[in-house]
């Protein structure tokens, strides 16, 4: 399984050309499967970017939203292959009794808001809402979603490629505003998708100073996500969702401060950097 990070901000940032090396594009992550599965979790602005250099070979490619906020949509009009006749497109994403998937993304690719309605792009596009804490397989990686901890209908993901394991939870509040998770996955948001996972990306979004004051907004602090990881027994957590109004010195002060808190391998993410999950033997 490969891991690419074509968008980890939260929002476009407002912090100016000091976000280079983080990036400043918004939540978007490519997941290569080993017979070339291609999974693409969230379609932020990153996405755009993600579908210039997409091969002509790619026949299918699955999009699994987390949520709707327009920071993990805002992207997907903008895929360049939604225009491209030979593709079938899967986008999945959270099931709402008030209103059907294609009825809440039809919002955004519609006028006023988008130029091109979703029945008149190119690609062969299904609509898939999301099966909650039930397996379902895209090509050989299996999927488990469920709800977690945000404002709005959210839910997080789990891959899994034969013995390897990554979980998804870029927009995440599992604590609530107190510093003890509670225990047992039942009780923890998200910790179900998480445990035993080989990398988690997950929500770090505030300083602690920040997340006195936005207790409740649905994101996280660098400790929170280390404690998390923590808690699902995870070797390595990539720190996600970065707050727009953080540039390159205020991130690289909040990795330097995380590390040699946990024995958690915190890894600052980065537009571009690619993580391979090995097999495990």
């Amino acid at each position: 399984m490969r891991i690419r990070l074509w968008g980890t901000r939260g929002s476009l940032p407002s912090a100016g050309p000091e976000t280079v090396r983080y990036g400043g594009n918004t939540a978007c992550v490519e997941v290569t499967g080993d017979h070339g599965e291609v999974l693409i979790l969230d379609a932020g602005s990153g996405i755009r970017r993600l579908g210039a250099v997409l091969g002509p070979d790619v026949e299918r490619v699955d999009i699994l939203l987390t949520h709707l906020h327009m920071d993990h949509i805002q992207g997907l009009g903008f895929f360049g292959p939604l225009y491209r006749p030979d593709l079938d497109v899967h986008i999945w994403g959270p099931a709402s009794a008030r209103a059907s998937l294609h009825d809440r993304l039809t919002r955004y690719l519609s006028p006023p808001l988008f130029p091109v309605r979703l029945r008149d792009l190119a690609s062969h596009v299904t609509l898939d809402e999301t099966p909650v804490r039930q397996p379902f397989g895209i090509g050989g990686i299996e999927v488990v979603a469920d709800t977690i901890i945000h404002p709005g209908l959210t839910v997080g993901y789990r891959l899994s490629e034969f013995s390897t394991v990554m979980a998804y939870l870029p927009d995440h509040e599992p604590t609530l505003g107190t510093r003890q998770l509670p225990d047992g996955p039942e009780w923890t948001s998200g910790l179900g998708l998480a445990v035993g996972a080989d990398l988690i990306i997950h929500d770090a979004q505030y300083t602690e100073d920040e997340y006195r004051e936005r207790s409740g907004w649905g994101h996280s602090t660098v400790d929170h996500a280390l404690r998390f990881a923590e808690r699902a027994g995870a070797p390595r957590l990539v720190a996600f969702h970065h707050d727009p109004s953080h540039d390159d010195e205020i991130l690289d002060a909040m990795m330097d401060a995380a590390r040699g808190v946990s024995d958690v391998e915190l890894i600052p993410g980065q537009e571009g950097i690619v993580i391979e999950l090995a097999e495990s033997f």
